[in-house]
């Protein structure tokens, strides 16, 4: 009987000193995992920044491209809108002249 119970006691220890190797394994999977992913990254980041700074100086241009084309749209329809008030003036003043000259 006391055979059978050391089996069992060295099988219940063999089973925890398994769960701890395989959590030592999976610990160092782990570790290596996040190493890879940590140089990975490292070694990327000068891409990524290089992309960003691209994609930022397009979409910048881009921007400035639309509101200067819209600036100037509405600065061309403020003086158009203005050299034609100044055309009706000049010619008001100019009937006023001939009215008065007729006199």
């Amino acid at each position: 009987m006391s055979d059978t119970t050391e089996t069992s006691d060295a099988n219940e220890s063999s089973e925890p000193k398994h769960s701890k190797e395989s959590g030592d394994s999976s610990d160092a999977f782990g570790e290596k995992v996040q190493d890879l992913r940590n140089r990975l990254k490292h070694l990327t980041q000068p891409l990524v920044d290089s992309l960003d700074s691209r994609l930022r100086d397009q979409i910048d241009r881009r921007v400035d491209d639309r509101v200067d084309d819209r600036v100037q749209t509405l600065v061309d329809e403020a003086l158009a809108a203005r050299l034609s008030v100044i055309e009706r003036a000049i010619a008001d003043i100019d009937r006023t002249l001939k009215e008065l000259q007729g006199k």
